[in-house]
């Protein structure tokens, strides 16, 4: 072990930094608990756990009450809020620290604050670090979905001696964040810049022509397999690399969590070609049930879709594909999809109902010139989010070194 440093149960810390339970530097205080008949219009606004988003708070799930509230459930600055109980155990303990117009509100009884004397930023960044949610999985068990306050009091956590270095950490971590955020407003900026774009470039013109999309193209639905038969856990001579519904991630093909299915059970119209729509035609979740992206082969390996995907194929000749991928991410696709789902209690779409949908074409010039503009925009796009992730993995390492005192800023 590194001289100056000791052993504890959240791993190596400096022998200067002291182990504390959290109950020992603060207090957490469980959220109001109110009745259906308490829901108004009006009156204080209930953060639950839905308005918390990426360690931030949102606004567009809000819930109000006009009820007499303790003053200690009225958030304060610097308050921690933490989800506490939830269906899904990924989302318990995910946090947001309350500033700005969040203060003066209040919080459900799925949820506690953390109220501390101390540097509330350091603490917070303790909260969402490795240090604290490896505490709060053990602590669920195999069926518990909460922690409770006497929980969150007993957390252990690593505190510099002084206040200055506390400080230090806290501003390097909150920068990073900062840096973070200020990409994440640009990214939606440019996501913004390219719904308008699109609602601009995609607005049929003199000329255009209405043609249905079996008119250019055909419509193929995904390889039915046995899952305990005919699947493999990698890549054999045998083998095919299986697209489904969670590869398809903002418009793009994410490879990561593959599956592999026996070739015998694969039909050769199957069998993904450069330029083929990818879509998703079953989902639980109807919001799901249409998102799509464009194929286009970038490892020399075979690939497949399964049975809730389909796969759009045009007739080059006829149409732009780049175009028609672009048609499937605008407003008006997205409608369509859903009158289809409305009259179903069936989140699924076949084969007919894509060939049936409706597009104006332009000539072939301008579906080129409409498909570049827009593909420059989402490059765009793709390069701000993978940058973001980039600083999101520093982030993550600063974390680890920084609230371990592997590295010392004082």
């Amino acid at each position: 072990m590194k001289k100056g440093y000791v052993q504890t149960d959240v791993g190596i810390i400096p022998d200067d930094w002291t182990l504390s339970p959290m109950g020992n530097i603060g207090k957490a205080i469980i959220g109001l608990t109110y009745s259906p008949r308490n829901v108004s219009s009006y009156g204080k606004l209930v953060h639950r756990s839905s308005n918390i988003q990426e360690n931030k708070l949102a606004y567009d799930d809000n819930v109000y009450v006009n009820v007499e509230i303790d003053e200690k459930l009225i958030l304060k600055e610097n308050d921690i809020l933490i989800c506490v109980r939830n269906g899904s155990r990924d989302l318990i303990g995910k946090s947001a620290l309350i500033s700005g117009k969040s203060i003066g509100e209040t919080f459900g009884a799925f949820m506690s604050v953390f109220r501390t004397n101390y540097n509330a930023s350091f603490i917070y960044q303790l909260f969402i670090s490795n240090v604290i949610q490896k505490q709060i999985n053990e602590s669920l068990g195999a069926t518990i979905n909460q922690i409770t306050n006497k929980t969150i009091n007993e957390f252990k956590i690593p505190l510099p001696p002084t206040k200055a270095e506390q400080t230090s950490i806290a501003t390097a971590l909150n920068d990073a964040d900062a840096l973070i955020t200020s990409l994440e407003k640009l990214i939606e900026k440019k996501r913004a810049i390219k719904q308008g774009a699109m609602q601009e470039l995609l607005r049929p013109n003199e000329g255009w022509e209405v043609k249905k999309l079996g008119e250019i193209g055909k419509c193929h639905r995904g390889v039915s397999y046995n899952p305990e038969r005919d699947l493999y856990p990698y890549d054999t001579d045998i083998t095919v690399r299986l697209l489904r519904s969670n590869n398809i991630q903002n418009r793009n093909l994410d490879l990561n969590n593959l599956q592999f299915v026996d070739r015998a059970i694969v039909k050769s119209n199957q069998i993904l070609q450069n330029n083929d729509i990818v879509i998703c035609m079953a989902n639980g979740s109807k919001q799901l049930v249409g998102k799509s992206t464009i194929y286009n082969d970038k490892d020399n390996n075979k690939y497949t879709f399964g049975a809730f995907m389909g796969c759009f194929r045009i007739d080059e000749n006829l149409a732009s594909s780049s175009f028609v991928a672009v048609t499937f991410q605008s407003f008006q696709y997205r409608s369509y999809i859903d009158v289809l789902l409305s009259g179903s209690s069936i989140n699924n779409l076949n084969p007919s109902n894509i060939e049936s949908i409706d597009i104006p074409f332009p000539s072939w010039e301008e579906q080129v010139r409409i498909a570049t503009i827009l593909g420059e925009l989402d490059a765009e796009i793709a390069g701000l989010e993978q940058k973001r992730g980039k600083y999101k993995l520093i982030k993550q390492g600063m974390m680890q070194e920084l609230l371990t005192g592997k590295i010392r800023l004082v």
